[in-house]
């Protein structure tokens, strides 16, 4: 290969560029990302930097005198991939051949129809969403969450410790009841109900009321909940559309096999974006975690270089964390494959639970709530299972 192209300049992008790099390859090296930002890290964006408590330079995902050799064409979005002749096309006009292309292209948030157009009505994905949140919650006031998963929980609870008025809605009877199940679900919730943050489960969003600006956010069993700034954290889709008519196959993402390769020869996906085979699961999945796009970049890019002839292994099990309320929460494993969960250690009210999720008495999962050594402990045990 004499050039390659990796689509997308977050975690996934910087990590697959990385991973060409360590494993031999010397050839023509192009970065394409829709932002104009260096890679960042994403997750303090809803916690620390949010909170004003780090600053942009802490985010950086490079090292200092990092040089991967590569060209960066930074702010500007692809658009669409010739499949035959394996060249990404940008927003720009421009144009870049590659003999191997990686796609990294993330995952976008979703956003809630009618809020288009009035101020105070904010998503969290970028650097440029944390910016422009952050600016808005050091005012004050009341901010309604729409959204009751991970990061409308960590953005909850930013804004409590900077003394706002707080609610949470959420749709689904039990919060956080997808990733963890209705019983730990709950327990994690509960957080919000501890710290004096009000939690409105099981009714959706009608709409959102105001002229200029929001005012309040309209329930679809009749209330108002007069708010000055509204997050909305209603989950990601992935960013696929410009891969339309290229050849790679999509479902839920670029559907690949267990390393990453698509059913285009010479194209990988990594990331959000990305819908690998699991072989533990016998199915596909699409894993929307920071250490995926660390750590699975390294199997695509072999697999890439080798021509398809490379060995996928056994991915670990997905693994998330969530600072809340002073509270770190760690996942690791697929809780939604179990058909029982039990507290191992510590006290539900305590919240500081270990929880093991099994199915036909195996574990699939592990939950810990301020249990980093126990939880550590397990989810050694849950990669070493066999398959």
């Amino acid at each position: 290969m004499r050039t390659v192209a990796v689509v997308g300049a977050s975690l996934a992008g910087l990590s697959a560029a990385r991973c060409l790099r360590k494993q031999g390859y010397d050839g023509r090296l192009v970065v394409i990302g829709d932002e104009t930002h260096r890679p960042y890290d994403r997750p303090p964006l809803s916690k620390e930097f949010l909170a004003g408590t780090l600053g942009e330079a802490d985010l950086a995902l490079e090292t200092d005198g990092e040089d991967l050799r590569a060209e960066w064409l930074l702010g500007t979005r692809a658009t669409a991939l010739d499949g035959a002749e394996r060249a990404v096309r940008l927003a720009d006009g421009r144009e870049v051949r590659a003999d191997g292309v990686v796609i990294a292209t993330g995952a976008a948030a979703r956003t809630l129809p009618g809020g288009e157009g009035l101020a105070g009505v904010h998503t969290l994905r970028t650097l440029d969403d944390a910016r422009a949140l952050r600016d808005e919650l050091a005012r004050g006031g009341r901010l309604v969450v729409i959204g009751g998963g991970f990061i409308g929980a960590e953005v909850a609870s930013t804004a409590y410790a900077l003394g706002l008025d707080v609610t949470v809605v959420e749709a689904a009877p039990t919060p956080l009841a997808g990733p963890l199940g209705e019983t730990m679900g709950a327990v994690v919730a509960a957080l919000h109900a501890d710290h004096g943050v009000r939690l409105l489960c099981g009714t959706g969003v009608k709409g959102l009321s105001g002229e200029r600006r929001v005012d309040a956010v309209l329930l679809e069993d009749g209330r108002g909940v007069p708010a000055d700034i509204v997050v909305v954290g209603v989950g990601a889709k992935p960013c696929v559309e410009w891969l339309a008519g290229s050849g790679v196959e999509l479902d839920n993402g670029v559907k690949c096999a267990a390393d990453g390769r698509t059913s285009l020869a010479g194209v990988v996906a990594v990331g959000d974006c990305a819908n690998w085979y699991d072989p533990r699961a016998g199915a596909h999945r699409r894993v929307e975690h920071w250490t995926g796009a660390l750590e699975r970049p390294a199997v695509a890019v072999a697999a890439l270089l080798a021509g398809g002839a490379g060995e996928s292994g056994v991915p670990r099990p997905p693994y998330f964390w969530s600072d809340q309320y002073g509270v770190k929460i760690q996942l690791a494993g697929h809780a939604a494959d179990a058909d029982s969960v039990t507290v191992e250690e510590g006290a539900v009210d305590g919240r500081d639970v270990l929880a093991v999720y099994r199915r036909a008495g195996q574990p699939v999962a592990v939950l810990g709530m301020n249990q980093p050594r126990l939880f550590t402990r397990w989810r050694k045990q849950l990669a070493a299972a066999p398959s």
